[in-house]
């Protein structure tokens, strides 16, 4: 095949996935946000990549290098503000992105959605990565929690922690090879999100109608192209506006003081983001226990499509499922808030009150599921 014959295929395959790609028309907003992930993913690799031109690997000197990046270098502290508020832009928008899925039943969906959960899941390990990285105090401490959970594992666990660790405790050689996963991992997202979309356009898209017929498709170009657009421009002005006014807004203050091993924090926390799942964690008072609820409070999304694939929305049960979901979405806010709250009464009680409600949820979203199958 000639060159000419080459480039023209590839540009009718690029042309027919993101301009004549048939649509449903009532696609809303809440279909934005697949594409912004898509734009914030890339604004991470860049200003990651330039990030990491400044970064220096190692437990005495990395947290002077970022003093260095953000006072010395020219438009340093831009970059380091971009990468940090855009990470929590990135999970925001992911959130709202699978919650619209499970809200919409675009599990359905079975590879699409689960190249999606995988996706969240190396994004997840991707940002604990990277908030070690600038070895302060809540860098180190958390550190030193989230890898001390291996330990729960049985015979081997003492082992792992050791072998993560490159020795007995947190030091120079763990956060060496977390800035190289950290540096990785993103590339490995992106090969992901190409085999997520190449699953969504083998079935399309979900629709607020729940309808799979074909009569009712538009071509993705202008009508959903202008709407990405609009949808993208409002968001980065928001996020500008929080870069420039309020830059430190998502980060922890004690983040800003050099790492002791000899102090501890009064009180150890995650970022926002990992907030709902270490309250899941803190609320079981086994270790192996709290870690595999820590575990199956993300991995409970990869079974929503073998056990949900009721394809048909009952009127008798929608509303149900309506109310149901937006419960769902307050607990998770609870658990959110619960997290950054100290570890006393009364907010272990809750915790452990709307961890077990979290999961329970999950089993009532599976029991609609089933009832309205026996009525189709």
């Amino acid at each position: 095949m000639s060159n000419s014959l080459r480039k023209k295929s590839v540009f009718s395959v690029m042309n027919n996935m993101l301009v004549d790609l048939p649509s449903p028309s009532s696609l809303t907003y809440f279909w934005n946000y697949g594409s912004l992930l898509g734009v914030f993913l890339m604004i991470q690799i860049v200003t990651g990549l330039f990030l990491a031109m400044q970064f220096s690997g190692s437990i005495i000197l990395s947290f002077d290098s970022i003093i260095h990046l953000v006072r010395d270098v020219n438009y340093g502290w831009l970059l380091r503000v971009l990468h940090a508020n855009g990470a929590s832009f990135f999970f925001l928008f992911m959130y709202i992105h699978m919650g619209r899925g499970l809200y919409y039943g675009s599990y359905r969906f079975k590879n699409t959605w689960l190249s999606g959960v995988t996706i969240l899941l190396l994004s997840m390990a991707t940002a604990f990565l990277g908030y070690v990285l600038p070895w302060g105090q809540m860098s180190f401490w958390a550190a030193t929690v989230i890898t001390n959970l291996l330990s729960a594992i049985p015979y081997m666990g003492v082992m792992l922690v050791e072998w993560v660790w490159g020795g007995f405790s947190v030091g120079n050689p763990t956060l060496t090879r977390f800035f190289a996963f950290h540096f990785i991992l993103p590339f490995i997202i992106l090969l992901m999100v190409i085999f997520h979309l190449i699953f969504l356009h083998e079935t399309g898209s979900s629709n607020p109608l729940g309808l799979n017929s074909d009569y009712d498709k538009v071509s993705f170009h202008p009508f959903f192209s202008i709407k990405d657009i609009l949808g993208f421009i409002m968001v980065f002005a928001i996020y500008l506006s929080i870069g420039l006014i309020n830059p430190y807004i998502f980060m922890d203050v004690e983040n800003f003081i050099p790492s002791n091993p000899m102090v501890t924090p009064i009180h150890i926390q995650p970022e926002w983001y990992f907030l709902f799942a270490y309250t899941i964690l803190r609320s079981i008072s086994s270790k192996i226990g709290g870690v595999v609820a820590l575990m199956m409070s993300v991995l409970v999304l990869y079974f929503l499509p073998f056990f949900m694939n009721c394809r048909f929305r009952s009127t008798l049960f929608y509303p149900f499922t309506k109310i149901l979901f937006w419960l769902f979405v307050v607990n998770w806010m609870l658990l959110t808030w619960i997290g950054a709250c100290e570890v006393d009464t009364p907010f272990m009680e809750l915790g452990m009150f709307f961890s077990i409600l979290y999961f329970f949820m999950y089993l009532l979203f599976w029991i609609t599921s089933e009832f309205q199958d026996l009525m189709m």
